[in-house]
């Protein structure tokens, strides 16, 4: 018995002294750092968030088709079948009235056909062109309220709140700026638009929509 505590007992001495030499040190901290009440917890509400579910609008450059996408994805994000709130519809979110001025009377086919969607999308651009050409031809190149009139902007903007509209924006110099039931402005419209290649549009007065 003995023996055997001659052995053990520096094995546990050692032991305990070792113990003694990990364990942890009092830490103090500083005053400023020490939490005193709960604080706001980020996530997820201001996480960023990466999923394959954002969708974006596509980069077809300042082309025609580039214009014509990028102001349906912003009106629709691309979805042909859609409908707002308000009953716009399609791809480009035509109201019924607009429709019935193209010479397109079933609102059900319309949303179904997105073949006839893009044939009244040229249509109605062809006829805001028309009514805004002298408007084009005199302020095309000049800046109101810092904003530059570019001829797709003004087509944009007469998608978004009418070609009469755009008339009195621009020959209030901006004073007189709708906006639609969503908020955006023609202003607005003029500057996301900006700069797109509308050349190949040809104006056409009271153009209809022909069978396809």
């Amino acid at each position: 018995m003995r023996k055997w505590m001659r052995f053990t007992s520096p094995l546990i001495i050692t032991f305990i002294l070792l113990s003694f030499a990990f364990m942890p040190k009092e830490v103090k901290v500083p005053e400023a750092l020490k939490v005193t009440e709960p604080t706001e917890v980020l996530f997820p509400k201001d996480r960023t968030v990466f999923s394959t579910a954002i969708v974006a609008p596509p980069f077809l450059g300042s082309s025609y088709i580039g214009f014509k996408e990028a102001l349906a994805f912003k009106e629709s994000q691309g979805n042909y079948f859609s409908i707002n709130t308000l009953g716009y519809l399609g791809k480009y979110q035509f109201g019924i009235g607009t429709l019935q001025l193209m010479g397109v009377y079933d609102a059900t086919s319309f949303l179904n056909d997105p073949a006839l969607q893009e044939h009244v999308f040229q249509t109605n651009i062809a006829r805001n062109k028309w009514i805004l050409r002298r408007d084009i031809a005199r302020f095309e190149g000049k800046r109101i309220k810092g904003i530059e009139v570019t001829e797709s902007g003004m087509l944009a903007a007469a998608h978004l709140a009418g070609a009469g509209n755009v008339k009195k924006y621009l020959r209030s110099y901006g004073q007189y700026d709708v906006k639609d039931a969503y908020g955006t402005s023609i202003a607005k419209y003029m500057t996301k638009f900006s700069g797109y290649d509308v050349s190949n549009v040809s104006p056409k007065r009271n153009p209809k929509v022909s069978k396809i």
